[in-house]
């Protein structure tokens, strides 16, 4: 081959090879909005699903095939924190949100009350979260058109801890709510730990309404 038959085929490599650079970076691009996409249309239904569970009293999932529900509203005032709580922390249910821990006690119930939420997303925000700062869980119960209720929350302690480490998951006697997600918060590669939110109940159960707190 001659000089400038070689320059001629390197020049066509490096054309093409831009040209699938160029695509690759399209569909990445792509997929990237989609996603984005997918993620703010859920969180848009999941938070009508709530206000219709609200409103009529009934379980009420976001879209017609969803093995979840919406079960409750968790709030953190000092960060600006307003998050939709699903049932059953399931992979594919915490694409969608925070979620129950199904073996843990549920909203309103006396006990250990276990969310887990994505370190990239749900529970990114927990890297904000100090001792002495309050969180309030709202749930629907009793009647339809009656205000939701409420239970205040006081945080008493963050940590991080090994995966192994289930201390934190087990029952107790007081009513305590912990949140937890995967350590170190971020997009990167590993998260070998766990960060976790431990707060104790401070204040006896109310009405959204009595207490201000309005679903959006």
């Amino acid at each position: 081959m001659s000089a400038v038959a070689a320059r001629v085929a390197a020049s066509r490599m490096l054309s093409l090879t831009g040209s699938v650079l160029l695509f690759t970076g399209a569909c990445l691009s792509a997929r990237a909005l989609y996603l984005r996409g997918k993620a703010a249309l859920a969180k848009v239904l999941i938070r009508r699903a709530w206000d219709e569970t609200v409103r009529t009293g009934r379980a009420t999932p976001p879209w017609p095939w969803a093995d979840t529900h919406p079960i409750g509203r968790l709030v953190i005032p000092s960060i600006g924190y307003d998050e939709v709580v699903l049932e059953g922390a399931s992979p594919r249910n915490l694409a969608f949100g925070p979620a129950r821990l199904m073996n843990a006690a549920g909203p309103g119930q006396p006990g250990n009350l276990v969310l887990a939420g994505h370190r990239t997303s749900w529970f990114l925000p927990l890297q904000d979260v100090r001792p002495g700062q309050e969180v309030v869980l709202e749930w629907r119960e009793g009647a339809a058109g009656a205000p939701p209720r409420r239970r205040s929350y006081r945080v008493r302690e963050t940590a991080v801890i090994d995966p192994r480490d289930v201390r934190f998951l087990q029952p107790t006697e007081e009513d305590c709510l912990t949140l937890i997600t995967c350590y170190p918060f971020g997009r990167g590669p590993r998260s070998p730990w766990r960060y976790v939110v431990r707060a104790a109940a401070e204040a006896r159960i109310t009405s959204s309404l009595a207490a201000g707190l309005t679903s959006r």
